[in-house]
């Protein structure tokens, strides 16, 4: 009888990127597949397999009722109070689904922001840590319904604003801008926390090239002085 792998992660406070940081144990024990293509199924598989259902269902279903609740809310009632209270929070239930749950869950970013000791105030953005083995927790089913929510629904909302705005309807273009600024916060805090990595490696080389300038620049002043 062959024993499975278990992979320990967890995010655990304390870490070196902040708060919480992606921890993982030393003691994996990992089989050894006798056929090459029971490998591949079983990779395919974990690709493909959604790991929290719950998290993928609730990343969308907010938004997404939002929508159609601006959409259909003339059609099922004359409230527009109602529409409107509505509306607002699914936006809020979404943007804290996203920003605290389905973020982490489903792609391993997270980003909040905290105030130091001096009184200022500070954007955090985070990825979560790859293990040793190089392995992720999020799989690519669930890395696409994210991002596919993630800009497609702040797209939406847009199109929806430039239509208030140029039909004259001033009671809901303040609706229209509450979900733009929402969802359009999740999207910017995750794509700088993907991205984020990208940039660090980007200013570290800079100042790598402005160092090695300011050396040949310094060397060449003092072969012209001796």
């Amino acid at each position: 009888m062959s024993n499975k792998s278990r992979r320990l992660g967890s995010w655990l406070p304390g870490g070196s990127g902040g708060p919480w940081a992606h921890a993982d144990s030393n003691d994996d024990i990992e089989d050894v597949s006798l056929f090459d293509a029971d490998d591949d199924v079983s990779r395919r598989s974990k690709k493909s397999k959604i790991r929290h259902p719950v998290a993928s269902f609730f990343h969308l279903f907010f938004r997404v009722s939002a929508i159609v609740v601006y959409l259909l809310c003339e059609l099922l009632t004359s409230s527009f109070i109602a529409c409107m209270v509505t509306i607002i929070l699914l936006l809020s239930c979404d943007f804290w689904a996203v920003k605290n749950v389905t973020g982490r869950l489903m792609v391993g970013l997270r980003w909040w922001n905290q105030v130091d000791d001096d009184g200022r105030s500070h954007w955090v953005f985070e990825a979560r840590k790859v293990s040793a083995q190089g392995s992720k927790t999020s799989s690519e089913a669930e890395s696409r319904i994210f991002w596919l929510g993630l800009i497609t629904c702040p797209m939406i909302w847009v199109i929806f604003a430039f239509s208030a705005l140029f039909s004259f309807k001033v009671k809901w273009l303040a609706v229209v801008v509450m979900g733009v600024v929402l969802q359009g916060a999740n999207l910017y805090g995750y794509i700088r926390c993907k991205v984020g990595s990208r940039k660090n490696l980007t200013s570290m080389a800079t100042s790598y090239l402005g160092k090695q300038f300011l050396r040949q620049t310094v060397a060449k002043e003092d072969q012209t002085a001796s």
